[in-house]
């Protein structure tokens, strides 16, 4: 028998991995389950995506090998996009890079920068790809607490009293997934003083920040950003293409050059379809938003009821594609979705998933129908 890598033995297999099987082997034996637990969009994209996605078959190149820096004109749109929803002026020849998907962009990033016994930064809780990739590249995690106390903002005042001499990058993750919270410029701005007293790269991680949020913000538009950060960003969410593995990584040329060394090396370009819809998504009229979160809007008005039938707590001023609730006193988080799950075959998502800061609350989706979730509602 041939040995897995060391390196395996760090991490586990991803948590909804796992638990879908077991969901998966319940509706097998006739179980009924409502899974309310994973943030796949289940709308349509835009009608023009699929328009172009079927139009760009036509084309000559359509089938060949693609740019590792993707089509210029996606670039563009790219570069349009954060100038027009952010404020932020980018280059599109050096200063944006397209990802298949974003979660790549956190290997890409990752191993672009991070030597072995490096330190990383990582938000608990939080995106639990960040310590995974972090440990497959022989880098050392250091987890920074979050907590609904402090709006589930890093401390930078405590961060600062640590030994920080080994640390060499910091995930953020705003507007938050989990737990929905905003970040402020002021924050923005503080973060980063932060990373340049110290020399870390911060990646801000920002799929959400067009869910049900009234004010999208890039860390990019602060003053001075583009000298320790990176953003990464998402298709997946905004314009419900999860499945179509579409991403970008904006920030400094010198970043993106380093970044580009890896991805040129990990695939040979994204299929060209692919790129036509979605810079058809990037050009999307405010009424694409609009309607977007109308329908999230009615969607979350629901979850927050059957929250309530669970005596769970929870922030309506939080954002994002999830509602982040408190658990009553009398369970954990795993007690209480495995409950929920025996008992009504509802399965919504623990946020101990997230880590250890997420004991006592639980994770709602809002990616179900309305019916899905009165359904949900009327079996409690």
């Amino acid at each position: 028998m041939i040995e897995a890598a060391k390196r395996l033995q760090s991490i586990e297999e991803y948590y909804f991995s796992k638990k879908l099987r077991e969901v998966r082997l319940l509706e097998a034996n006739g179980k009924p389950i409502i899974n309310l637990g994973i943030g796949s969009p289940d709308l349509q994209p835009p009608q023009s995506v699929i328009t172009a996605l079927g139009k760009s078959f036509e084309a000559i190149q359509a089938n060949q090998y693609q740019s590792y820096q993707g089509l210029p004109e996606l670039r563009e749109a790219i570069v349009s996009f954060y100038r027009d929803q952010f404020q932020v002026y980018l280059s599109p020849t050096t200063e944006v890079l397209p990802l298949m998907g974003s979660k790549e962009g956190i290997m890409h990033i990752s191993m672009a920068f991070l030597n072995h016994g490096d330190q990383v930064l990582i938000p608990n809780p939080g995106y639990p790809t960040y310590a995974s990739v972090t440990k497959l590249l022989g880098a050392k995690p250091v987890f920074y607490n979050l907590n609904e106390t402090n709006n589930w903002m890093p401390d930078l005042e405590v961060l600062e009293s640590q030994d920080l001499s080994k640390v060499k990058m910091m995930w953020v993750n705003y507007p938050h997934m989990p737990t929905g919270a905003i970040a402020t410029e002021a924050f923005f701005t503080r973060l980063i003083a932060f990373a340049k007293r110290h020399r870390i790269l911060i990646v801000n991680d920002n799929p959400y920040g067009f869910i049900l949020n009234d004010s999208p913000k890039s860390i990019l538009s602060i003053p001075g950003a583009k000298d320790v950060c990176l953003e990464l960003n998402s298709l997946s969410k905004t314009f419900n293409m999860s499945g179509w593995r579409v991403g970008m990584v904006l920030g400094k040329s010198d970043y993106i050059n380093h970044v580009l060394k890896v991805k040129s090396n990990m695939d040979s370009g994204m299929f060209y379809g692919i790129q036509k819809g979605a810079i058809e998504a990037l050009r999307c009229s405010k009424l694409w938003y609009a309607s977007l979160n109308q329908v999230y809007r009615e969607r979350r008005k629901l979850i927050w009821q059957l929250a309530d039938s669970l005596n769970c707590r929870y922030d309506k001023k939080a954002t994002g594609l999830f509602v982040w609730a408190k658990v009553p006193d009398l369970f954990t988080s795993e007690e209480f979705i495995d409950l929920l799950l025996k008992e009504k075959n509802i399965f919504i998502a623990p946020g101990t998933v997230f880590g250890s800061q997420g004991e006592g609350y639980v994770r709602f989706s809002l990616c179900a129908t309305t019916d899905v979730i009165e359904e949900a509602i009327a079996r409690l």
